[in-house]
């Protein structure tokens, strides 16, 4: 009995077994095996840290609340999506990207927020005019200053602070002890901002009241280190009045004069014998158009002008209120910050801010 059923039941169960092989089964999956592609899809979805690599499959995508990153060194796309932060690698494509857009490869320009200063001073009210940040010797100021764009650069970019960062300002006296000139510190361009927006091409658009050939989105209104622009750095607030960044500089690109640097970015205490900071419009201040002009200043920015202006006694100097790089004199050089809409600075108020700002300046990397 049992020899005679046995060549039965496997038929049998071959029939049985067959139509569940095809259940579940698409027209993808078929084209897959078609085509002989050892290819493999994997995927994965967490609630923590979560990392995906693919050294040889077409496609490695995750999916966390937490930090994730990918990579694939061989594979046709790899892709991630998180809540957290991100970055991304192939070994096809050198670009570095973040969750919050832009890429490393690009980021060149910002300028400095005031919450990024607040955190990297210690103080609410910034710096001021003392940029040495740590930095000690002959040319601290800038070095101190060119430090401090390189943290907030990495820290809005994790490895955009490995770049060569230089602070837009001119001193009277570096390490050698010779000028220094703004626009010989920031090399050749071209310069982008956070999210890849061109500010320039080289230093020929630069030297503009606003550089020429800048993205339309970002020309009257520079972006912050997040790409974010800095008249409204709180999209849900209102715009404040945040446009003067030191410089030191003329509109040449050049220093302004020996007393519009803050004794060289170590001086704050705020006293007139610091003298005043010549500073920039990171977006056009206009009263009424033009070059507009305050008591005891001219239209203007190409000429030096000490504390007191070169033509009165008010503070302010030579006055061109469009210019990214040389606008006017601030009032002092103490820490400071002054965010309401009231017209020139104000001669009580010996600080870095007292005409609209907080003592903000440019960043530049020498390469893009």
């Amino acid at each position: 009995m049992t020899r005679t059923y046995r060549p039965l039941l496997l038929p049998l169960a071959l029939a049985l077994l067959s139509p569940v092989v095809g259940v579940g089964c698409s027209g993808s999956d078929s084209d897959v095996g078609a085509s002989g592609d050892s290819s493999t899809s994997t995927s994965s979805s967490s609630g923590g840290n979560t990392s995906s690599s693919s050294s040889g499959g077409n496609s490695t995508s995750s999916s966390s609340s937490g930090n994730t990153s990918s990579s694939s060194s061989g594979g046709n796309s790899t892709s991630s999506s998180s809540s957290g932060n991100t970055s991304s690698s192939s070994s096809g494509d050198p670009t570095t990207s973040s969750s919050s857009g832009g890429t490393t490869e690009k980021f060149s320009f910002f300028v400095t927020s005031l919450v990024a200063l607040q955190e990297l001073s210690g103080s609410q009210d910034g710096f001021g005019g003392d940029l040495r940040f740590g930095e000690t010797g002959p040319g601290a100021g800038l070095r101190g200053a060119d430090k401090i764009c390189a943290t907030i650069a990495e820290k809005s970019m994790p490895g955009a602070g490995s770049k060569q960062w230089r602070a837009f300002l001119s001193a009277v006296a570096g390490e050698d002890g010779k000028q220094v000139d703004a626009i010989d510190r920031i090399g050749e361009g071209p310069w982008y901002d956070r999210l890849g927006r061109l500010l320039a091409n080289n230093k020929e658009e630069l030297l503009n009241d606003r550089p020429s050939a800048a993205d339309p989105a970002i020309i009257d209104d520079f972006p912050n280190e997040d790409g974010v622009p800095n008249h409204q750095p709180d999209p849900s607030q209102p715009e404040v009045d945040n446009h003067d960044m030191l410089t030191g500089t003329n509109d040449k690109g050049q220093l302004y004069s020996a007393t519009a640097t803050c004794k060289d970015w170590t001086a704050k205490s705020g006293d007139t014998s610091e003298g005043r900071p010549r500073v920039g419009h990171s977006w056009p201040r206009n009263f009424g158009g033009g070059g507009s002009t305050w008591p005891g200043g001219s239209s203007g920015a190409g000429g030096p002008g000490g504390p007191g202006g070169s033509t009165g006694a008010g503070p302010g100097g030579n006055i061109n209120m469009a210019n990214w790089m040389s606008s006017l004199d601030e009032a002092g050089c103490a820490p400071g910050i002054n965010l309401l809409e009231q017209g020139g600075p104000l001669p009580g108020t010996v600080t870095v801010g007292s005409g609209g700002g907080y003592g903000g300046f440019y960043c530049f990397a020498l390469t893009p």
